[in-house]
């Protein structure tokens, strides 16, 4: 079995400073085998806001794959916004824009979406969905392949949002032709669990879509503060919701759910 916790949306810049160090605490505990930030740090791409994500990540523990989302790439500073985007990014957190970690039993791929022609929004090119096949296609059934971005390629039920990642059906044909399984992403500040039946038609395959609430920032959209953590046991998968708990300084976890690999895709376990 796999665990992996899940975070996104950490937003440096503003951030609830007190559950930095019960959230560290919680995740040592878990002791996962991998730990994924699916983007947005920062809150302006500003150097001291990466220093103190960088702090953070070196307080959890590793392996990590991490990936930038459109908060990572300064707003107001123009011509570092169109020529430079993600220096600062490389700088302070990881010069490998496409982080790729697999063992014996997962692979991880971390894809950018961030863009600096938009504000908000992002997209994936041509390039990386190359990049999931060639990653991805090659791995054996035995293996849980999980792809990592930050814009979301679905949107909870009655969602205001309409920010699905750009070009999202023609990466959705890659993952499906790869068995990709998970998709990981934030970006919403909304913890969802879709079907990516539900939304695409991809040739009779089905990936779970697993969305994070933001961890750490105090702009939580109506949601507490909160992260994943993902349990991969071969065909079989567990996501506990950890929610953020002011009254007791804890996190606790939501009613877990439960999701099993089928010749349709990965559905709900009865």
């Amino acid at each position: 079995m796999r665990t992996l916790v899940h975070l996104s949306d950490l937003h440096f810049g503003r951030v609830d400073k007190a559950i930095l160090r019960p959230l560290i605490d919680r995740i040592s505990g878990i002791a996962p085998h991998l730990i994924v930030v699916s983007g947005d740090l920062t809150q302006r791409a500003r150097n001291a806001e990466f220093a103190e994500a960088r702090a953070f990540l070196d307080a959890l523990p590793s392996p990590r794959i991490v990936v930038p989302g459109n908060h990572d790439v300064p707003l107001y500073n123009l011509f570092d916004r169109f020529f430079r985007p993600l220096d600062k990014y490389r700088s302070h957190i990881t010069d490998d824009l496409s982080p790729f970690h697999v063992d014996a039993e997962i692979a991880v791929l971390g894809i950018n979406t961030a863009r600096s022609l938009t504000i908000k929004d992002g997209r994936i090119n041509g390039r990386q969905i190359e990049e999931i096949k060639e990653r991805m296609c090659g791995l054996g059934p035995e293996i849980t392949k999980v792809v990592v971005t930050h814009h979301p390629f679905d949107l909870p039920e009655n969602s205001p949002h309409d920010d699905i990642v750009g070009r999202a059906k023609q990466a959705m044909a890659a993952i499906a032709g790869c068995g990709v399984d998970v998709i990981l992403s934030g970006h919403l500040h909304l913890s969802h669990t879709g079907r990516s039946a539900e939304r695409f038609e991809a040739g009779g395959h089905s990936s779970l879509i697993i969305q994070a609430g933001t961890a750490t920032s105090t702009r939580g959209r109506g949601e507490q503060n909160a992260f994943n953590v993902i349990r991969v046991d071969g065909k079989k998968i567990r996501i506990e919701r950890n929610y953020w708990q002011p009254e007791g300084s804890a996190f606790g976890i939501a009613t877990p759910e439960h999701f099993e690999e089928t010749p349709r895709g990965w559905v709900r376990a009865a």
